[in-house]
């Protein structure tokens, strides 16, 4: 028998035996009265003589985190939603069946006590315990006593206990949703309405990316999971919602890395009547809004580095390339881009200078693609403090609109900060002749082998030909904005329950 069986047969005696004293093993509710986070709001400034005077009673309930002594009276740490209150638990005060109760408890077990508030001599708020109920046995150990669990893969794959063992954890999460709070405010705050679009939809549409596939049964029908809202989104702009909003869960069948998880969350919002420039503006003053009312600084540590979300840098993809080029001697010009041999020859010097690994650039894509993947490597590492990068290649922007006096070039930024990639915007297309030839060039790059590519949606196009009004529309990455708020190096440190290799595939693989 291992180790773990031995414990968890033990706490089944346990069990049988506070059965046996006819008392419920899980009962169906506790009706408390304050929550511990109240209790430690309301009292922790009284004094002993103050608790004493009036003796407040109370019932409250949590987990055991702690038990000392088993004699005739005991202390035990109550935990609940990150607070900590101790209990005294003493023979002579509650009812012997409930004294007997109290030696069958272990660490993790929860439970509901009733007595009143004191101070013991040490001047610790306690509870003392009248009366003591059991609401559920933890049948296994918590981790390493409650001292952490250090396992990153434990700590994902069973996050239930990761926030039982790590009080920092619970703290990244409530920090998450203090985030998501504060946008959705501030987008209400300036006109816009909450909305949602489908999750399963005939086409994958509103990025380039490969998506999940899944099967109707009763419509015997091909769906994929979303990978973007932006179609349905803009659909909303052409029947008159102007300014419009979804915090959505997108998927997307690609690898998974610490920037990236199959399934993550995004915030789209569509403004009707506007371009990207009045995204850009409007995006500095929402930032650093709904940073410091979830940090309470506009500035944030993330690793060695201090992130200002007061302050924003900007270039033009191509300035990007140029302003962060490694060696200033060979600095390409940015007319290079716009002619495809001199394009190769700066990637070229681009592959001499990085030598071999993943920075070397393939020579086989669209002039626009090579560039954009040119940017990737030159600059994306380099972009610590928020900065916009502006005016993006056709090729790789489907759905956005072309400069007026560069065709080849799009309305079109994104938002850098620590290196990652936070939001993307652009001037939408609204043009449904045009639409219809950059879906049509995206059809035939799919034909070619690109499992991105975007497909032709009929309907979207047609939705275009009742017009829509001048449109701009950005994304922000929920997650990856959680990352910075919150210090955290990987994206799986601010997702509940990332997506991880099956545990038994995961053993065999480890043997």
């Amino acid at each position: 028998m291992s180790f773990e069986q031995e414990l968890l047969e033990q706490r089944r005696e346990k069990l049988r035996q506070v059965a046996a004293l006819g008392i419920p093993l899980y009962p169906h509710q506790f009706a408390f009265t304050q929550t511990l986070g109240e209790i430690t709001e309301a009292f922790s400034s009284k004094t002993a003589e103050e608790l004493a005077a009036d003796k407040p009673s109370l019932r409250v309930c949590g987990r055991l985190g702690a038990i000392r002594g088993h004699g005739k009276a005991g202390f035990a740490d109550l935990t609940q939603g990150g607070f900590r209150l101790q209990l005294y638990v003493r023979k002579d005060a509650v009812a012997e069946r409930e004294f007997q109760l109290w030696q069958f408890l272990d660490l993790g077990d929860l439970i509901g006590v009733e007595g009143y508030l004191f101070r013991t001599r040490t001047g610790e708020l306690s509870v003392h315990v009248t009366s003591l109920v059991l609401l559920a046995k933890a049948m296994l150990p918590m981790p390493e006593k409650w001292h952490g669990l250090q396992d990153v893969e434990a700590r994902y794959r069973q996050r239930y206990l990761d926030l039982l063992a790590n009080p920092e954890v619970r703290k990244v999460f409530e920090k998450r949703s203090r985030l998501i709070r504060s946008l959705r405010t501030a987008l209400e705050g300036r006109g816009y309405i909450e909305v949602e679009t489908p999750m399963m939809q005939p086409m994958a549409g509103g990025a380039t990316a490969r998506p999940f596939r899944t099967h109707h049964n009763a419509l015997d029908l091909d769906l994929f999971l979303r990978i973007a809202p932006e179609l349905y989104l803009k659909r909303l702009v052409v029947g008159g919602f102007d300014r419009v909003f979804e915090i959505n869960r997108n998927f997307r069948n690609e690898g998974i890395s610490t920037q990236h998880n199959p399934e993550f969350t995004m915030l789209e919002f569509y403004q009707a009547y506007s371009n990207y420039h009045d995204l850009i503006e409007l995006t500095q003053r929402l930032l650093p809004e709904v940073v410091e009312e979830t940090c309470g600084t506009t500035a944030v540590q993330f690793g060695e580095t201090t992130i200002d979300f007061s302050h924003f840098h900007r270039y033009t993809m191509r300035e990007a390339v140029r302003e962060f080029w490694p060696e200033e001697s060979s600095r390409p010009a940015i007319a290079d881009f716009s002619d495809p041999q001199r394009t190769r020859a700066v990637v070229e010097a681009w592959n001499r200078i990085s030598g071999e690994g993943p920075q070397i650039i393939a020579l086989g894509d669209s002039l626009g693609a090579t560039v954009a993947s040119l940017f990737e490597a030159v600059c994306e590492p380099k972009l610590i403090q928020p900065t916009f990068i502006c005016e993006f290649p056709v090729e790789v922007s489907p759905l956005a609109k072309s400069k007026a006096d560069e065709p080849e070039w799009v309305e079109r930024f994104e938002l850098y900060a620590a290196g990652m990639e936070i939001a993307n915007a652009y001037s939408e297309l609204n043009d449904p002749e045009e639409q219809r030839k950059r879906f049509e060039a995206q059809v035939a790059l799919r034909e070619q082998g690109d499992a991105e590519a975007h497909g032709m949606d009929e309907d979207y196009v047609r939705a275009l030909s009742y017009g829509m009004p001048p449109t701009a529309g950005e994304g922000i990455g929920i997650d990856r904005l959680a990352m910075l708020l919150t210090g955290s190096r990987s994206i799986r440190d601010v997702i509940l329950f990332p997506l991880l290799r099956p545990e038994i595939a995961t053993q065999a693989a480890e043997e």
